[in-house]
């Protein structure tokens, strides 16, 4: 039980203050004053809900940006999405970083590898290609594209047409754990090894070569085609009733495993039907949306964000929201949930306050 300190009036009061100042010196600190922020009843965060409006806002800043600096000189010439709660972390949520990446026609966003984790989740593209280690990798709209740690991966678009993409990278955990590390390529361009869809084509048809043997912790398949995303929601979506909360909601996973696609980012697509409002939902894990099909609003507390393809938009962790669909939705959606599953953090609430939980 925590007890209030001594009135300030009283000898004792002088005498703690002469203690507290002396064990401050010595770098000691009293956890009496402090244990109730640490240990809180329940999650407390500065993140806020938040909405990045692509076509109104994002597109025109990062072409006006794509004039004002060169790939070379940028090294990833981005546009961080910081939230308004943690503006000067470069983070979209206390664990994630979220931008905004172009890539003008004819440009290359030169190789370099890092211990971070990144995936893109592509916007907008005529066929600009990322390559991770040495395999060439289409990116299309819609598309669920990884670079795990300490990949080789580099940009190109060789189109006529401006490539833009959201990534999302682990950095704030990275950053937590000091375990920064990162190393430039060589050369602009990796040399092609693997033919586009080659980890598809090996990995993704639910067989395993009969000896093959993971060696690490992320999927062989570095590209999730929206195609195939699409057309597995639509075949949920047929064969059963929507859930009370997510609608039709699949999560992106390493087929070798049946674990998240990427060790420290959970990635999900969801359909929600037109018309269709969700029950109150809340989760401890912060989420990055990206609206790929449809028009709606999130509520988020007294904070209200409409959405239209395209947008971005930031759901605090343990905020309860509803989504409320004006035309047939598809959202696209980012988490630290494998990091909070694997440390017994991650929780969920459905309904109203004193609704289920586990």
């Amino acid at each position: 039980m925590l007890h209030p300190a001594p009135d300030v009036t009283t000898p004792q009061a002088d005498e703690l203050h002469r203690f507290y100042r002396e064990i401050d010196a010595l770098n000691l600190a009293p956890l009496w004053e402090s244990l109730h922020d640490l240990v809180t009843p329940e999650p407390v965060t500065p993140v806020v809900p938040v909405l990045w409006d692509f076509d109104g806002c994002l597109r025109s800043h990062l072409l006006r940006a794509g004039k004002l600096i060169s790939a070379e000189q940028a090294e990833r010439r981005v546009l961080v999405l910081e939230n308004p709660g943690l503006r000067g972390t470069s983070s979209a949520t206390h664990s994630l970083y979220a931008g905004v990446q172009l890539v003008l026609p004819g440009e290359v966003a030169r190789t370099h590898r890092h211990s971070q984790s990144a995936m893109r989740f592509v916007l907008e593209s005529a066929g600009a290609c990322t390559t991770v280690n040495g395999e060439s990798i289409p990116m299309a709209p819609g598309d669920f594209v990884t670079t795990p740690a300490w990949t080789w991966h580099d940009h190109q678009n060789d189109t006529p047409e401006p490539a833009m993409w959201v990534d999302v990278l682990d950095v704030p955990i990275v950053s937590m754990l000091d375990g920064s590390f990162a190393q430039g390529g060589e050369a602009d361009r990796q040399l092609i090894t693997r033919p586009a869809g080659e980890g598809m084509a090996q990995f993704g048809h639910n067989m395993l070569p009969v000896d093959w043997v993971p060696r690490e912790r992320y999927s062989p398949i570095f590209n999730y085609p929206y195609s195939k995303s699409r057309e597995a929601l639509a075949a949920l979506a047929r064969r059963s009733a929507p859930d009370p909360c997510h609608g039709y909601k699949l999560r992106y996973i390493n087929p070798a495993t049946g674990d998240f696609a990427l060790p420290t980012i959970g990635a999900f697509m969801q359909l929600a039907p037109a018309g269709w409002s969700s029950q109150p939902y809340r989760c401890t894990d912060a989420t990055i949306f990206v609206v790929v099909e449809g028009h709606g609003e999130t509520r988020v507390g007294s904070a209200v964000l409409h959405w239209k393809p395209r947008d971005v938009f930031v759901v605090p962790g343990w905020a309860r929201h509803t989504h409320h669909v004006i035309e047939e939705a598809v959202l696209f959606s980012a988490s630290d949930r494998p990091v909070q599953t694997k440390l017994g953090l991650w929780r969920e609430e459905r309904g109203e306050a004193g609704g289920s939980e586990r």
